[in-house]
């Protein structure tokens, strides 16, 4: 007897994926079947020359582009005016070239204008190319909400080369990222009866497991066959695992740890994947305090030491808060545990109180490491 059943709809992936050393050269070809007019949309000043050379390009294929540049975060003054250049141009579709924000920037403009987008990721840091996703975020940078898309972009370039360019630290941010998928959807998502979810899961591990045995080796050797599979794992497939166990395979603790923290002034610009990293560990210390998972505990130390590899933050003062005062902590977790949150998905019960305690025990050693800003 067939059961009644909820319909649900994934985005679950591109039209079109390009990767490889030379997945720019064949991957512009597709762009003129889709796009006459594009505006081409990037941010900092580290990848001007690459979009310089991607806007003589898509004109060498007889198309007329435009270009406008992202002034902040992926926030609604910019979506406005990316928008308003975009109307004053007649643009077809929306050509996102750069890092997480400026990707979902692209592809909610070009959502909200209902034309396509195509995305091409300079650098590893997150999965934004490859989702039917958008966070947004004010002006300074913390985090309001995410937005669902109507689709996945239409064509995604993953060209080796470009990509390459960006600094290791964002690789690095990239694992942290790509890594919470097999931590926060085994954590809320295990016990699902939907096949995709249970499957998507199943891919998470295998992430994790990729990211463990290669992820050292990638992140100090763009040149090894460690970095090809890592930089994809990161960009590709953990965009993947989301489009396939959609929203209930999302997130648990650590993402809205990180979308509470946004909302702090950082003493050092932090990565996306950096602060996801950091949450990480306070969802296992949660879990090891309040859940029954008896092997949370060994599975932080497990995390310590691989994010300590990567040099990325494990406590408060390495991720830039060394100076944030206990109010503003407990902001943070206001914010964290907000009934909106996908915070309230854990399978057990954490009060701002528990939340806070848990960071602020987080006592953990380690060498800081300065920063310069990085915007891509």
């Amino acid at each position: 007897m067939q059961s009644n059943q909820i319909i649900s709809y994934n985005s679950i992936s591109p039209e079109k994926v390009f990767r490889g050393s030379q997945a720019w050269e064949h991957g512009k070809e597709s762009i003129p079947l889709i796009s006459q007019r594009p505006l081409l949309l990037g941010r900092s000043k580290a990848t001007s020359q690459i979009r310089a050379k991607l806007f003589k390009e898509l004109h060498s294929l007889g198309l007329k582009p435009a270009q406008a540049e992202l002034k902040n975060d992926c926030c609604e003054q910019d979506l406005k005016n990316i928008s308003k250049i975009s109307l004053q141009n007649n643009c077809d579709s929306i050509i996102a070239a750069g890092g997480g924000k400026v990707l979902d920037a692209g592809k909610l403009v070009a959502d909200r204008l209902n034309i396509p987008s195509i995305t091409i990721p300079l650098s590893a840091a997150t999965c934004a190319g490859w989702t039917a996703l958008s966070n947004i975020y004010s002006p300074n940078g913390a985090f309001i909400k995410d937005q669902s898309l109507k689709s996945c972009p239409k064509i995604l370039i993953f060209d080796h080369t470009l990509v390459r360019n960006a600094p290791p630290r964002t690789l690095a941010s990239g694992i942290a990222d790509g890594i919470a998928k097999w931590y926060e959807a085994s954590l809320v998502s295990s016990c699902s009866n939907d096949g995709f979810v249970q499957q998507a899961v199943q891919m998470a591990r295998v992430l994790r497991d990729q990211l463990f045995i290669d992820g050292v080796e990638a992140f100090q050797d763009s040149s090894s066959d460690s970095w090809i599979r890592v930089s994809e794992a990161c960009a590709l497939t953990a965009g993947l695992i989301g489009g396939i166990g959609g929203v209930n395979c999302r997130t648990a603790a650590a993402h809205p740890i990180h979308n509470g923290f946004t909302q702090l002034k950082f003493s050092k610009a932090a990565l996306h994947g950096e602060i996801v990293g950091f949450g990480l560990i306070i969802q296992l210390q949660l879990e090891e305090l309040y859940s029954s998972n008896k092997l949370a505990k060994q599975a932080k130390k497990q995390l310590i030491n691989f994010l300590n590899e990567l040099n990325l933050p494990i406590s408060i003062d390495t991720l830039g808060l060394a100076d944030t005062s206990a109010t503003n902590i407990k902001k943070a977790c206001n914010f964290t545990c907000n009934y909106q949150s996908e915070f309230n998905s854990l399978p057990f019960y954490i009060s701002e109180d528990m939340l806070y305690d848990s960071i602020i025990n987080t006592k953990i050693h380690h060498n800081e490491k300065r920063y310069s800003d990085i915007k891509i």
